[in-house]
């Protein structure tokens, strides 16, 4: 039976102060459910610091490279002697607004776990996508292409519909499960991925309000969070705490 998770990207967000605040009140309410959190590379060790043990901490992005002359890049091999234990690969604000491209992905996607770091890989179609008819053949290529080659259980799905991501608009849970459904359906007969068995999460303005009723879904395994997670209190009660 696969597990639920709830994982926070923390994006480009919060201080240090606002991470001492964050845990202080976590520690306080003697929080035990397992938690990730992405921060930004700058505060991983903060975090690593800080976090109890039921707290996994990861990066938002990586190299496809271990190292090199990659100036502003992030070593996948330098993650994981730090004590990251998972990155994000795949965002869309990585491909709309640094242009990732498909290939580029599964690259850092192959290389990420090479070096024994979990994957969340991220697929969503924007608004005028879903309007089309396309969303099946931009997840699928997304899918296709970022995930070739690569069969581990060490990668989990992340679908955020480009058009729900911080603009407080959610799909519906008929709509997310609908997705859900296909991607799962996808996963087993086009990549090498072990369908059943790998969490597919759910991003795309989830808040405590709306978590339980998105997470009793068949197919959704938990969520990828902005906005709600980066307050503990709204973060716990992704958990209905």
């Amino acid at each position: 039976m696969r597990k639920t998770l709830v994982v926070g990207n923390w994006k480009m967000n919060q201080s240090l102060g606002d991470i001492e605040a964050f845990f202080t009140t976590v520690k306080a309410s003697n929080f035990t459910d397992e938690a990730w959190i992405a921060p930004q590379a700058l505060h991983l060790s903060k975090l690593i610091e800080l976090a109890p043990k039921n707290f996994k901490t990861g990066a938002q992005n990586c190299s496809y490279e271990n190292s090199g002359a990659f100036t502003g890049e992030v070593s996948p091999t330098s993650l994981k002697e730090l004590g990251c234990e998972f990155v994000i690969l795949g965002h869309s604000e990585r491909r709309a607004i640094f242009k990732e491209t498909h290939e580029e992905l599964n690259l850092k996607v192959k290389k990420a776990l090479v070096n024994n770091l979990k994957v969340i890989f991220c697929i969503g179609e924007t608004l005028e996508e879903r309007e089309s008819g396309k969303i099946e053949a931009v997840l699928g290529e997304q899918l296709k292409k970022g995930l070739q080659g690569v069969s581990s259980s060490d990668v989990i799905v992340a679908y955020e519909p480009v058009w729900a991501i911080g603009t407080g608009v959610t799909a519906t849970p008929a709509q997310a499960q609908e997705t859900h459904e296909f991607v799962r359906k996808f996963l087993k007969e086009e990549t090498e991925l072990n369908a059943e068995e790998t969490l597919i999460l759910y991003g795309g303005s989830v808040k405590p309000d709306n978590a339980k009723e998105l997470f009793s879904c068949a197919d959704i395994d938990g969520g990828l969070v902005g906005g709600a997670s980066l307050k503990a209190e709204s973060f716990m009660g992704l958990y209905g705490k």
